[in-house]
């Protein structure tokens, strides 16, 4: 399969397989207004299978939505053909509305204009503890 190259915009590559669809969505790509490739199931030479965001426009990107679901991603910014500059974003130290929390307790639930707040517990072992009643989340799966 061929996908065309891009001349301005930007490559989210080396996603864990499985994650580009809710990278899309986290991303709210959706919402934009040029081209947005989502390649899947790709080969690499690092890992056996990877996922690919391709977007035709430079756009600000969310980098802590990126370093949760993995800070093996590599974002590559293309202007003119060529790879501009290269960011492998970190782990993030609080994360907002991309995951809720579990607890039926939590004021989250109650009050839900409230924001998901989660803030980073462990950072050896991708532990994330909600804001307001310090529950412990799911671990985010790094590829």
């Amino acid at each position: 399969m061929i996908i065309g190259s891009i001349v301005d915009g930007i490559v989210i590559d080396h996603i864990p397989a499985g994650r580009g669809m809710e990278l899309y969505r986290l991303l709210n790509l959706d919402a934009l207004d040029c081209e947005v490739a989502v390649i899947t199931n790709a080969e690499s030479g690092k890992v056996d299978k990877k996922d690919i965001l391709k977007v035709g426009q430079v756009i600000d990107l969310d980098l802590s939505v990126l370093g949760y679901i993995s800070t093996k991603i590599t974002v590559n910014y293309i202007e003119n053909g060529h790879r501009v500059k290269k960011i492998h974003p970190e782990l993030p130290e609080t994360i907002t509305n991309m995951i809720k929390c579990k607890n039926p307790r939590c004021i989250t639930t109650i009050e839900q204009e409230l924001p998901q707040v989660f803030k980073l517990a462990d950072r050896e072992h991708r532990t994330y503890r909600c804001l307001y009643c310090e529950t412990k989340a799911g671990k985010s799966k790094q590829g």
